[in-house]
């Protein structure tokens, strides 16, 4: 669905997977990205955590908006704002990963994933920034992997990407892309912006009165 002239479109996240998927949807949008100390924030359940944290994220671009005068020029403004913040974590054998810290914790994740397959938990709140009305969601899909070779493990740490991602899970990386063996789900949800929620959350708020 291509962007209304009347819709302004604010991008929560500074993902460049993120970025993509929107893109691909056909939506025009700016990017603001919230810096947020994710680790305060702890729920025993997954869903609940990344809900939680996609509400953080946003709460917190919300209040840089307001402190630089953006907030005003929205408020007077006759477009619709819709401001998209989601959050991803990974899980295996049973245990909720989040961005790697260390290589350590990389190697050990991501070899992981070749005993045993991953899911990934994605939510996606959409904020209207003008009323604060808010609707949300969340989304699962499983990646099963082959063997991932050492070297490729290694390769992946020394370039660094693992880092910024939920769990160190690449699927679409060259490297990693021809070692799924299958996804169950959509792989742009696994990518961290599932489309067909996002895009059932942005209408759902348009038809908003």
């Amino acid at each position: 669905m291509a962007a209304s002239s009347s819709l302004r479109l604010i991008l929560g996240s500074s993902s460049a997977s993120r970025r993509q998927i929107l893109s691909e949807m056909g939506y025009k949008f700016t990017l603001l990205s919230a810096d947020i100390d994710e680790k305060a924030i702890r729920k025993e359940n997954p869903e609940e955590l990344v809900v939680a944290l996609a509400h953080a994220k946003a709460d917190a671009i919300l209040e840089k908006m307001q402190n630089d005068g953006m907030m005003k020029e929205i408020v007077d403004s006759q477009e619709t704002t819709l401001m998209i913040t989601a959050d991803q974590v990974v899980i295996h054998d049973g245990v909720i990963r989040e961005k790697p810290s260390t290589p350590e914790e990389a190697r050990k994740f991501i070899k992981g994933y070749s005993e045993s397959h991953a899911a990934t938990i994605g939510s996606v709140l959409v904020t209207n920034v003008k009323t604060g009305a808010r609707r949300e969601g969340w989304d699962k899909a499983e990646v099963y992997f082959h063997k991932i070779p050492d070297e490729v493990v290694e390769s992946l740490i020394e370039e660094g990407n693992v880092f910024y991602v939920a769990g160190g899970l690449l699927v679409e990386h060259p490297l990693t892309s021809p070692l799924v063996e299958a996804i169950v789900g959509t792989i742009d949800s696994v990518m961290g912006l599932p489309k067909a929620l996002t895009e059932k959350l942005i209408k759902e708020s348009l038809s908003e009165p």
